[in-house]
């Protein structure tokens, strides 16, 4: 059986973004869906003295916003050296920042991107490289993609040769099952709840999270508070 999971993509994501990654065959970054601001693609929160903060990359964003992830550009630079100065800031006493950082550093201060997908796609092969996961990831844009929500994905999954889909549980609110029950491909939900809590700085425990948080805190027992890594 392969399974198949397909997401757009997102900026350093939580840690259930890489357990379903670690739970497929194949990961398909969904990019050329539109650009929705204020949402995941460029920005995530991390764990402060004062709670969650967002991190944010600056985009250009044309009129109504009417242009696909893929299409969307990183506006500037500097955005990068801000960002490690925050994580250094908020995470430097966590118990494996040297390691995490030795490989971490250098994507935000050697690295450059254009576009947001190229961004992202570079932090979360890097993730599951540290992560060993060993998924394949693929982009939409390597397929022929028709329209329709569901109908898309079911033909991701048959190019793709996949015979199970592995959807997150908000999907529930759009996906026609009976596309999927046509084609012979199994439909499940991915369940994000029960995640146990890990050493943690900062005061009260917090889940939704990037993952940087986990790995800053855990390094490779990271492994211990995920499910299919």
């Amino acid at each position: 059986m392969k399974k198949i999971a397909i997401s757009q993509s997102n900026y350093i994501p939580w840690k259930g973004y890489f357990d379903m990654i670690a739970a497929v065959d194949v990961f398909i970054l969904l990019d050329d869906a539109q650009y929705t601001r204020r949402d995941w693609r460029n920005r995530n929160l991390i764990k402060t003295p004062q709670g969650t903060q967002w991190i944010t990359v600056p985009v250009q964003t044309k009129g109504k916003y009417h242009q696909k992830i893929k299409e969307t550009e990183i506006d500037g630079a500097d955005w990068a050296s801000a960002h490690w100065k925050v994580l250094v800031q908020n995470y430097l006493r966590a118990q494996y920042f040297t390691e995490i950082a030795s490989w971490l550093e250098p994507l935000y201060a050697e690295k450059s991107y254009s576009y947001i997908s190229q961004l992202n796609r570079s932090f979360i092969e890097a993730i599951c490289f540290y992560l060993g996961i060993e998924t394949t990831i693929k982009n939409s844009w390597d397929y022929d993609l028709v329209d329709g929500k569901t109908a898309r994905l079911v033909g991701l999954c048959i190019q793709e040769g996949g015979t199970e889909y592995i959807s997150g549980p908000l999907a529930k609110n759009y996906i026609e099952e009976n596309i999927f029950a046509e084609k012979d491909i199994l439909l499940t939900w991915f369940n994000y709840d029960g995640y146990p809590e890990y050493p943690q700085l900062w005061g009260e425990f917090i889940h939704g999270v990037s993952i940087l948080d986990l790995l800053f805190n855990c390094g490779k027992n990271a492994h211990r508070y995920m499910r299919y890594v």
